[in-house]
C-alpha cells in the first residue's frame, strides 16, 4: 500500500478523534452551564435555621435540641443517607432526616429506613443524583438508590385548600386535589419547612435531624410526647383523618410498635370515621394490613381495631361472628393464629399472609359452605363456591394478591382431606405442598374449638403419623377401624346385561 494512502488514512483517524474530544468537552461544558442556569432560574432557598411558625400556624414554637441534649449519633445513621443529605446541603439547599427515623432513633431503635426531606424538587434532586429515580403521582418522591438501599427523598410540602384554588389551572396540571369527603387525592403543593412540619400526622414525627449543626428540630412538641408515651395527631383529628383515613391504621400501629397510649382527643373520631377506609385503594389498605399483621404484633393490632370498630370495616364477615360469640372459636381462631404468628416473628422465622387471612376468614367460609350443603350441594362443591364467594367479597376492601389467595384456598380444601385417613390416602396427604401449612392449620383449629370437636385426637394422630416409621404409619392406620373412611355415597356401578343365546 502506497505511503500517502497510509499517512492520509492515520490523518483523517486522527482528526476524527479529535473531533469527538472537541464535541464531547463542548458538550460537557454545555450541559454545566445549562444547569447552573437552572440552579440560578430556580434559586433554591438558603440553607437556614427554621423559623418560629406564623401566629395563625398550628404548631407550637419551634424547639431547638442541640447535640449535647439529644443522643442521635451519625454512627447510628445509614451512611447512604448522610451522602444525600450532605450532597444536598452542599448544592445549595436544606436536607434533613424526618420522622420516624429520627422518633426511632432518640427511642433507641434501629431505624428500618431514613427518609429525607429538603427544599430542592424532585426534579432538582435528580440532578444532583444520577442514581435517582422519580416516582409517584399522588405524593411526587425522589428515590436515592445505593444498590439495595433506598433512601427516599421528599420536597418540603405546603399547605393548600384543595382542587378550588386552581380552578384556572388544567386538571393534568393542578398540583393539589381533594375528595370530596376531604380525602387528599394529589398532593404536590411544595412549601417550607414550617408549613412542612404542620402537613406531617403525628407530634412524634415532626422532628427535623440537620447535618448543617446537628440539631434536631422539634416543631410539635414530639420531645413532649415521646416523654409522655403519647401518640397525637398535628391539628384537628377529623380533619386529618379525613385527608388521609389510613392515617387510622398509622395510629394503631405506632401505639402498638411503640408501646403508647393514643391521646383521647386522637382517639375519639376513630370509631365514627372508620368507615371512610373503604374509599382507600384495597391494594394500599392490604400493604397497610401486612405492616399491622406481621411485624411482631399482630395480635396487639387486632385487640385494638376491634376496640376501635375498624375491624367491622377491614373483614365484616369475622367482625359479625366475633360479635355474636365474642369469646366464641371464630374470636380463639383468630387470635391463637395471631399469637402464633407473633412468636414466629419474635423467633425470625419466616411467616406468610395467606396463612394470616386463612385464619381471619376460615369461619365465614365454614359457615357458607354449611348452608351450601344444606341446600343440597356436594360437600366439596359447597367448599369451592364459598371460598370463592368469600374471597370475592373479601377483595372489594383488601387486595389480597393471588399466590396468597392460592395458599388460602390450598389449606382451606386441606381441611376435610385430612379428615380421610383410610388406605393410601394419609401417605398421599404427606406429599401435599401445603400439608405442612394445612397440618399447623389444623392444630390452631384444635386449640380453638371444644375438645368434643374431635379436632384434637386427629391433629394428634397427624403428629404421630408424620414422626413414625413406615411400619408405625401402617399400624395406625390399622388401628383407624372405620375412621378415616369417607362415608359419602358411594355410585352403583351399572353392569349391562349379557344377551343370552337362545
Amino acid at each position: 500500500m502506497p505511503y500517502k494512502t497510509v499517512l492520509l488514512r492515520r490523518i483523517t483517524i486522527i482528526s476524527r478523534v479529535l473531533d469527538f474530544c472537541r464535541r464531547t468537552i463542548s458538550g460537557k461544558s454545555k450541559a454545566n452551564k445549562a444547569q447552573e442556569i437552572s440552579r440560578a432560574n430556580t434559586t433554591p432557598t438558603p440553607v437556614r435555621a427554621p423559623r418560629a411558625p406564623a401566629a395563625a400556624s398550628l404548631l407550637p414554637a419551634v424547639q431547638r435540641i442541640t447535640r449535647d441534649q439529644h443522643a442521635i449519633s451519625r454512627k447510628d445513621i445509614s451512611p447512604n443517607a448522610l451522602k444525600v443529605l450532605y450532597r444536598l446541603k452542599d448544592a445549595g439547599f436544606d436536607a434533613y432526616l424526618v420522622g420516624g427515623c429520627i422518633r426511632d432513633l432518640l427511642l433507641g431503635i434501629k431505624p428500618k429506613d431514613f427518609d429525607v426531606v429538603t427544599s430542592a424538587n424532585p426534579e432538582q434532586v435528580k440532578q444532583v443524583f444520577r442514581n435517582c429515580r422519580l416516582i409517584g403521582r399522588r405524593f411526587r418522591l425522589a428515590h436515592v438508590v445505593f444498590g439495595r438501599e433506598i433512601i427516599e427523598v421528599a420536597t418540603f410540602r405546603g399547605h393548600h385548600s384543595g382542587a378550588d384554588d386552581e380552578t384556572d389551572v388544567a386538571p393534568k396540571q393542578k398540583t393539589a386535589s381533594l375528595s370530596d369527603h376531604g380525602q387528599i387525592l394529589r398532593d404536590n403543593v411544595y412549601g417550607t419547612i414550617e408549613e412542612d412540619a404542620e402537613r406531617r400526622d403525628f407530634t412524634i414525627n415532626a422532628l427535623y435531624y440537620s447535618v448543617s449543626d446537628f440539631s434536631v428540630y422539634d416543631f410539635a412538641n414530639g420531645m413532649q410526647a415521646i416523654a409522655e408515651r403519647k401518640i397525637e395527631l398535628i391539628g384537628d383529628p377529623e380533619t386529618r383523618y379525613r385527608e388521609d383515613p389510613v392515617r387510622i391504621l398509622r395510629a394503631i400501629r405506632f401505639a402498638t410498635k411503640l408501646n403508647m397510649q393514643i391521646a383521647p382527643a386522637t382517639a375519639e373520631p376513630i370509631a365514627q370515621l372508620a368507615v371512610m377506609l373503604k374509599n382507600i385503594p384495597p391494594a394500599r389498605l392490604f400493604d397497610e394490613l401486612v405492616k399491622l399483621l406481621l411485624v411482631g404484633k399482630a395480635f396487639d393490632n387486632f385487640m385494638l381495631m376491634r376496640d376501635t370498630k375498624v375491624l367491622k370495616q377491614l373483614l365484616p364477615q369475622l367482625d359479625k361472628l366475633i360479635n355474636q360469640d365474642p369469646a366464641g372459636k371464630a374470636f380463639q381462631l383468630a387470635t391463637k393464629a395471631l399469637q402464633n404468628t407473633d412468636e414466629r416473628v419474635d423467633a425470625d422465622k419466616p411467616v406468610t399472609p395467606a396463612f394470616i387471612f386463612a385464619a381471619l376468614l376460615w369461619y365465614p367460609v365454614e359457615l357458607r359452605s354449611q348452608a351450601l350443603v344444606i341446600d343440597g350441594l356436594s360437600e366439596i362443591d359447597a367448599m369451592n363456591i364459598a371460598m370463592t364467594e368469600v374471597l370475592d367479597d373479601i377483595q372489594r376492601t383488601i387486595a389480597i394478591p393471588k399466590r396468597f389467595t392460592l395458599a388460602m384456598r390450598d389449606i382451606w380444601a386441606l381441611q376435610s382431606r385430612l379428615t380421610k385417613r383410610a388406605g393410601r390416602r394419609a401417605f398421599k396427604l404427606l406429599e401435599q405442598p401445603k400439608f405442612r401449612g394445612a397440618y399447623d392449620f389444623l392444630q390452631l383449629r384444635a386449640k380453638a374449638e371444644a375438645q368434643d370437636s374431635g379436632l384434637p385426637e386427629l391433629a394428634l394422630w397427624w403428629e404421630r403419623f408424620q414422626f413414625a416409621d413406615e411400619a408405625g404409619r401402617l399400624q395406625l392406620i390399622n388401628h383407624l377401624g372405620k375412621e378415616g373412611i369417607d362415608k359419602g355415597p358411594r355410585r352403583r356401578r351399572s353392569y349391562k346385561r349379557k344377551s343370552s343365546e337362545s
